[in-house]
């Protein structure tokens, strides 16, 4: 499996203005209750503005290729995790495989639960952007997104969106729920970017 340390913190200090250290502990925060999965009808979808539309079963997905990625988590709530080691299909290659159009410049993911988020597509072609099914060498608990998150290390957590089903490609940009409701568009740590008053 291929090992990808990220560079979080773009040759600064490790931790961004605002933050502080939980250690071990891992703060669970959701929006709503855990979404109750059924395995045997879960699904991941890339769709919109590709030449090749795909979705995976569970089992289908568990034959994709995997990284490893060790990088640090920042938290809008102010907490920062270092050193996570996530384990999943790296993002980068599933766009390859749906081949996206010129014109997708954004995309949408989507979950269990209602919840969106949006990001640039450029995001997705980081090194260190995945689809997680495994932390610390343990599969992910279902407070912190079983059976798959997407974790985007350089962004806010909130943009690794737990319980993610799939992503959706987009010429225009598409704000999810936090992002509607205050929340800064994209969510540089490092930049302080927490809310829509911070530009």
């Amino acid at each position: 499996m291929k090992r990808i340390e990220a560079d979080t913190a773009r040759g600064r200090e490790r931790v961004p203005p605002g933050q502080y250290l939980v250690g071990d502990r891992w703060p669970v925060l959701t929006y709503g209750t855990t979404p109750k999965v059924d395995l045997k009808s879960w699904d991941f979808r890339v769709t919109g503005l590709v030449e090749n539309p795909l979705r995976f079963s569970w089992e289908e997905w568990n034959e994709l290729p995997k990284v490893e990625v060790k990088a640090d988590m920042h938290c809008v709530t102010s907490w920062s995790k270092l050193d996570n080691v996530w384990s999943g299909v790296q993002a980068k290659h599933l766009l390859k495989l749906a081949r996206p159009k010129p014109e997708a410049r954004y995309l949408s993911a989507f979950c269990d639960g209602g919840y969106t988020t949006n990001l640039p597509v450029e995001e997705l072609y980081e090194e260190d952007a995945l689809f997680a099914t495994h932390h610390n060498g343990e599969p992910l608990t279902p407070d912190h997104g079983w059976p798959l998150r997407l974790v985007v290390p350089r962004l806010y957590a909130w943009k690794s969106a737990k319980w993610i089903r799939g992503i959706e490609l987009l010429e225009e940009d598409r704000p999810g729920f936090w992002e509607e409701n205050g929340y800064h568009n994209y969510g540089d740590p490092w930049r302080e970017q927490r809310y829509v008053f911070d530009e």
